[in-house]
C-alpha cells in the first residue's frame, strides 16, 4: 500500500480528486490537504482522507509528515506563493520524497532547480493535447501499437530493487528497456548504463510481462535475490557433493528462513546414493521441492530449463559442481546470482566483504551487496587492499558506497590497507565474500600467488563462501 499526499487548491485539484475517486487504484491510499472552500468534491472514495489545514504552516504540516510516510506528494495549488512555501516545507522534512509540482503560472523558473521534483506545466500540457488534434500530426506514445499496454513508463523509486544496477546485468526476456529519462533528458541505454532512483524507464514487451516488471521495480530493497528472480535453486552433483549434501541443504534452508516468501528447488544430478536421496526428500514441503535426474545427458540444459521454468534468482552449489561441464558459462549467460559453498558455514557468518575491483564492477554489484547484508543482518565492509597503496584511484567507488549507505540507512565500513588482497582475505574469519560474476574465473591455482585481481583467485580458495553477482561493462 502506497500513501499519496495531495496539496489541493482550486478547480484543477478538485477535478484531480474526483478522478482518483472514480478510478480507484487498490494499492494506493490518498491524503488530501486543503484549506479553501469548493476544492473538495461532494463525494469522495473511502480510500481518500481529507485533512483541513494550511500546508504553508510548517508546524501543522510537520505533524502530518511525521504521522504517515508518503511515497509521492502532489502539489496542485492555485497560489504560486503557497505552492512554493509548501514545497519548501516538504524539503525541510524530507529531501528524497518524490514531488509532482503543477505549474499553473507560465513561469519557467518555479521549482526548476529543485531535486526529485517532476514539474507539470498545465499550459504546455493543454497545448500539447490541442496540437495532437491537428491534421497530419503523428500521435504520441499513448496511441502507438495495440494500445494494450505493450509500451509502459515506469518510475524507479528510492529503495527500488532496480536502483543502482546496470541495464546489462538485468535479464530482459520478452521485454526491453528502450530508453531512460533523467533530468528531462533521454538516454538510450547500453549494457553499462546505470539505473538511478527517480529515473523513468520506457519499457517494451508483452503486457502481462510488463505488469510483473512494474511490480518488481516498485519493490523495495530487502527482497533479495530480486530482481534477478525470486526463488532459490540448490544444485547437488553427486559426483562431488555426496559427503556434504546434507550440510549444503541445511545452509540453503537457513537462507530460505532468512528471506521473505521464497521457495527452494533442489535438483540432484548423477544420483548414485538412494538412501541419501530419500533423506533429502524427507525435507520436502509446500515451499521445498526435490527433483532427481537419472539421465546424465546434457544436464546443463536441464539446469537452464529448471531456472527458466521457476522464478529462480539465486543458484547454490559447490565450487566443484560450478566448475564442471561448462556449468559456469551456462549460469553466467542466465544472469543469475550464484552462491558457492565454503568450508565456513553460512549460519556462522558475521560479515559481508567486497574486495575492491574495477570501478564499474563495484558499482554494478553494490545494490545486491547492501540487499544481502540487510537480509542476513550482517555487517558490510568494502576492502581496498593494494600492495602499492594507490587508494586515490578508487575514491569514486568509496563515495558511491557511502552514498548508498545514506540512502539505504545502512552502515558500510571502508578499509584501506597496504597489503596483498589474497593474504589479507585468507586471514579473515566468518565472512561472506561478494564478488562480480566474471565470464572467465580462473581455475589456475598458480595465478593466486602472482595476481591481485579478484577473478584470479575466487575459485582457488574454499575457506569462505562466496556470492557472485552479475554485472555489465560496455556492450556485451
Amino acid at each position: 500500500m502506497k500513501n499519496i499526499l495531495i496539496l489541493a487548491d482550486g478547480s484543477m485539484a478538485k477535478h484531480f480528486i474526483s478522478w482518483i475517486s472514480r478510478k480507484r487504484v487498490a494499492d494506493n491510499k490518498y491524503y488530501v490537504i486543503s484549506y479553501t472552500p469548493n476544492t473538495i468534491p461532494e463525494k469522495m472514495g473511502k480510500h481518500i482522507t481529507h485533512i483541513e489545514m494550511d500546508p504553508t504552516s510548517f508546524a501543522k504540516f510537520k505533524n502530518v509528515m511525521e504521522d504517515v510516510r508518503f511515497s509521492d506528494i502532489f502539489i496542485v495549488m492555485q497560489s504560486k506563493e503557497d505552492a512554493i512555501y509548501s514545497l519548501k516545507n516538504i524539503r525541510m522534512l524530507d529531501e528524497t520524497v518524490r514531488v509532482i509540482f503543477v505549474n499553473q503560472w507560465d513561469d519557467d523558473e518555479v521549482a526548476r532547480d529543485e531535486e526529485n521534483v517532476t514539474i507539470i506545466n498545465s499550459d504546455e500540457l493543454m497545448a500539447t493535447h490541442l496540437y495532437e488534434h491537428l491534421p497530419n500530426v503523428p500521435v504520441i506514445a499513448q496511441n502507438v501499437g495495440t494500445a494494450s499496454g505493450e509500451i509502459m513508463e515506469i518510475h524507479v523509486p528510492f529503495g527500488s530493487t532496480y536502483a543502482f544496477r546496470h541495464v546489462g546485468s538485468i535479464l530482459q526476456r520478452k521485454w526491453k528497456i528502450a530508453a531512460i529519462y533523467r533530468d528531462d533528458k533521454q538516454i538510450l541505454p547500453t549494457n553499462a548504463t546505470m539505473i538511478r532512483p527517480n529515473d523513468t524507464l520506457l519499457v517494451l514487451g508483452k503486457p502481462i510481462v510488463l505488469d510483473g516488471v512494474y511490480k518488481t521495480i516498485n519493490k523495495r530493497i530487502g527482497l533479495f535475490p530480486e530482481p534477478f528472480g525470486k526463488d532459490l535453486y540448490l544444485l547437488l552433483d553427486f559426483r562431488y557433493d555426496q559427503e556434504n549434501a546434507l550440510i549444503y541443504l541445511k545452509e540453503s534452508l537457513y537462507l530460505l528462513e532468512k528471506l521473505e516468501d521464497k521457495s527452494l528447488f533442489i535438483r540432484v544430478i548423477y544420483p548414485n546414493n538412494f538412501q541419501l536421496i530419500d533423506e533429502l526428500k524427507s525435507y520436502e514441503s509446500n515451499n521445498i521441492t526435490v527433483s532427481v535426474c537419472y539421465d546424465d545427458e546434457d544436464n546443463n540444459r536441464l539446469v537452464e530449463f529448471d531456472i527458466q521454468q521457476h522464478d529462480i534468482g539465486l543458484i547454490l552449489n559447490s565450487i566443484e559442481t560450478f566448475e564442471s561441464d561448462d556449468l559456469q558459462e551456462t549460469l553466467y549467460n542466465l544472469k543469475k546470482i550464484v552462491y558457492l559453498f565454503g568450508d565456513k558455514l553460512l549460519y556462522n557468518i558475521k560479515e559481508c566483504i567486497i574486495l575492491m575491483d574495477e570501478n564499474e564492477k563495484m558499482e554494478s554489484i553494490s545494490s545486491t551487496a547492501f540487499d544481502i547484508t540487510e537480509s542476513l543482518a550482517l555487517t558490510l565492509t568494502l576492502a581496498d587492499f593494494d600492495p602499492e597503496g594507490e587508494f586515490e584511484n578508487r575514491k569514486i567507488i568509496v563515495d558511491h558506497y557511502e552514498t548508498l549507505s545514506h540512502i539505504f540507512n545502512m552502515e558500510v565500513e571502508i578499509v584501506q590497507k597496504v597489503g596483498n588482497p589474497i593474504r589479507e582475505i585468507s586471514d579473515m574469519e566468518d565472512i561472506l565474500q561478494i564478488a562480480p560474476f566474471e565470464k572467465e574465473l580462473s581455475r589456475n591455482t598458480l595465478l593466486k600467488f602472482v595476481s591481485t585481481k579478484v577473478k584470479d583467485f575466487i575459485l582457488t580458495t574454499k575457506k569462505h563462501p562466496k556470492l557472485l553477482v552479475p554485472f555489465a561493462l560496455g556492450d556485451l
